[in-house]
């Protein structure tokens, strides 16, 4: 159901975007979208002036820019610009939907990160990745630009996003040439000089290339995993054939894999499975795995369900501080939002679970004072054992939580959450944190839409998710047979590890 949606949604945007590509929009239509924002972000927006980027002034600079008017496009990629610089990762993921660039000419080959660096790959007769070249694998700049200089200009609406996760990001958009040279305002040339380096970086050469149109584009590369449920809907999880695959034991490490966060009202099934696992491993497992890495978020459903067996039942967690922008006292339609993510006021826990938090704030350091005219009491995420453990029992094995730079919103709390937590590790790279309570706006002449966070969520630390993520304990980079898809180097790590420790 949820793909039908979304295709009806993407098709009405690119009928909408169609029709008013070629929009001008007067210098008082622009003024007014603008008041428009700049009130819903002073309003609203939990993260804006967080920071230290204010608005105002590129508000200011942008009107006093355009002359009489500005193209659609020019207003659509000064406010992707400008979101992006609020630190918003829900809002900066989503961008700003009703206008588009045109992306009809792309770089061949594919381009893939890789500790810090970029290889080239192309495929080869068996429709496999391969070197592009195996003695300078590496790309060193574009049209004599260098490639670390493009990068950081051509995906401004992610330039708050934790460092991997804009890295992979912008590698992965490389191929987009015709609307990266327009994001960076200069004129596409028919030849392109790709200069490739060997791994030393010492030695050069370059390759002159021609872009090519869509129908001779190759498809940016992703992780293995990662392509396999990018398709999937959260429906999908309620069948058999999918759940299966997620759970199985091998040499006595038992894996769960969970591609994206759904909810137990639209995947039961996938939570039954959680459990008759859990029960089945309880006995003959040294070790879990669960692997969260590209999982997109969708709702907390899974972190309290897999907190069941997770938590020691004698303990207390506070895993969550988070303040709800809006007014005070908050009207139930928030707190029923709070609520729907397991956030609780300190008048709504019991006596163990005050003392809990107490001993938390004790220790608590948020990054941010926030003002208490404008945000809510904190609500708190709380593991409470005794209560998780009421049908359930304690996996007092070795638990493992892979997740990658793409791992976002809900997957990323799961990780958060999980941090510290006694027998579990977080392994793998930084997390692409976010937890905002999003809401959506629309402007009312240019009918550009966004996203903007209405919470400021906190992890146990006192850092926010958005623009941080989640730190691994240990971590474990992809190498080049992840990136070739020869095995998946990062989980075999894991076993590894787990297969060589006592």
């Amino acid at each position: 159901m949820k793909k039908i949606i979304l295709l009806s949604i993407l098709f009405s945007f690119i009928i909408t975007i169609s029709k008013a590509q070629d929009k001008t929009l007067s210098k008082e239509q622009v003024q007014q979208d603008l008041e428009f924002l700049k009130k819903h972000l002073n309003e609203k927006s939990s993260y804006v002036y967080l920071n230290g980027y204010d608005f105002n002034t590129d508000f200011k600079h942008y009107i006093n820019s355009i002359g009489d008017s500005t193209s659609l496009e020019d207003f659509g990629l000064f406010l992707n610009e400008t979101i992006g610089k609020i630190g918003d990762r829900h809002s900066s993921l989503t961008a700003i939907k009703g206008f588009r660039l045109n992306e009809n000419l792309f770089l061949p080959f594919i381009y893939a990160p890789l500790n810090g660096k970029i290889v080239v790959l192309d495929l080869n007769q068996n429709e496999e990745y391969e070197l592009l070249n195996t003695r300078f694998p590496f790309l060193k700049e574009i049209d004599g630009m260098s490639i670390n200089s493009f990068l950081q200009k051509i995906r401004p609406e992610h330039i708050e996003a934790p460092q991997q996760t804009y890295f992979t990001r912008a590698v992965r958009d490389i191929r987009d040439i015709q609307k990266n040279y327009r994001i960076l305002g200069k004129t596409l040339p028919e030849n392109i000089k790709l200069t490739l380096t060997d791994s030393a970086h010492e030695n050069d050469t370059t390759l002159v290339v021609n872009p090519v149109d869509r129908s001779n584009r190759l498809r940016p590369w992703d992780e293995e995993f990662g392509r396999e449920y990018v398709l999937v809907d959260d429906e999908d999880y309620n069948k058999k054939e999918i759940i299966e695959k997620l759970f199985y034991k091998e040499k006595d490490i038992a894996h769960i894999k969970i591609p994206a966060m759904v909810s137990k009202n639209e995947a039961p099934l996938l939570f039954e499975k959680l459990n008759s696992f859990m029960k089945s491993i309880n006995k003959n497992s040294k070790a879990l795995i669960i692997d969260v890495r590209s999982n997109n978020g969708g709702t907390r459903d899974l972190v309290y369900e897999c907190a069941k067996y997770l938590v020691h039942p004698d303990s207390i967690h506070v895993v969550n501080a988070t303040r709800q922008r809006g007014p005070n006292p908050l009207p139930q339609e928030y707190i029923d939002r709070l609520h729907g993510r397991y956030l609780y006021s300190m008048g709504e826990l019991n006596s163990e679970e005050k003392a809990g938090v107490n001993n938390f704030l004790e220790s608590f350091d948020p990054i941010y004072n926030l003002d208490d005219k404008k945000y809510s009491e904190y609500y708190f995420g709380i593991l409470n054992g005794k209560k998780l453990h009421e049908d359930s029992f304690y996996y007092d094995k070795p638990v493992y939580i892979l997740a990658n730079e793409k791992t976002f919103s809900a997957a990323s709390v799961f990780v958060s959450i999980f941090k510290d937590i006694p027998n579990i590790k977080i392994v793998g790279v930084t997390t692409d944190g976010s937890s905002g309570n999003s809401e959506w706006f629309d402007l009312p002449n240019s009918k550009l839409a966004g996203k903007i966070s209405t919470m400021v969520s906190f992890q146990k630390n006192g850092k926010i998710l958005d623009g941080f993520g989640t730190e691994p304990d240990i971590k474990i980079e992809r190498d080049i047979s992840q990136v070739l898809w020869d095995r998946d180097s990062q989980l075999e790590i894991v076993r590894d590890f787990i297969l060589t420790t006592d």
